[in-house]
C-alpha cells in the first residue's frame, strides 16, 4: 500500500531542496512532535549511497535510526530511495506559482495503520513547511 503526503512550501526551489538535503537543515525539523528531535542527520546524496537521520524524545526515553539508500536523484525535481527494510519512497519539488509543493509517497509498514504513519509523516512534513518558510522570510 502507497501512501502521498504533501505540503506547498511558499519558498524559492533552491532554497526547499538545500532544507531537505542539508544535515544541519534536516536536525531542526525532522520529527513529527515537538518532545521529539533530530540530533543527528547524515546524508550522501547520490545514487547508491545511504542517509541516516537519528529521531528521539527529548527525554531520552527512546529513539530510532531512519536510514535508506538513494536509487534516484533529479537535482531539484525528485529524490527516490529504498528504506532500511525495503520498502521504496519517493519525494518530489513541483514548483508553483510563488511556492514549492513538496510531495512524499512510501510504502506503509505493517507495524502502525496507514493512518498513524500518514499522520506522522504529514507532521514531519508540516514541520519541513514551517522551519524553511521561516528561514526564508
Amino acid at each position: 500500500m502507497k501512501i502521498s503526503i504533501e505540503t506547498e512550501v511558499k519558498a524559492p526551489l533552491s532554497t526547499v531542496w538545500d532544507s531537505w538535503v542539508t544535515p544541519e537543515d534536516i536536525t531542526s525539523w525532522n520529527f513529527a512532535i515537538d518532545e521529539w528531535c533530530c540530533p543527528k542527520a547524515e546524508i550522501n546524496l547520490h545514487v547508491g549511497e545511504k542517509f541516516s537521520y537519528r529521531m528521539e524524545a527529548k527525554d531520552g526515553s527512546m529513539g530510532f535510526d531512519f536510514e535508506g539508500t538513494f536509487t534516484k536523484v533529479t537535482l531539484h525535481e525528485s529524490i527516490h530511495f529504498k528504506l532500511e527494510d525495503n520498502r521504496v519512497a519517493t519525494v518530489e519539488f513541483l514548483e508553483t506559482n510563488g511556492a514549492v509543493k513538496v510531495v512524499e509517497t512510501f510504502e506503509a509498514e505493517d507495524k502502525n495503520s496507514a493512518e498513524q504513519q500518514k499522520q506522522g509523516w504529514q507532521s514531519i512534513l508540516n514541520n519541513f513547511k514551517k522551519y524553511v518558510e521561516s528561514k526564508s522570510n
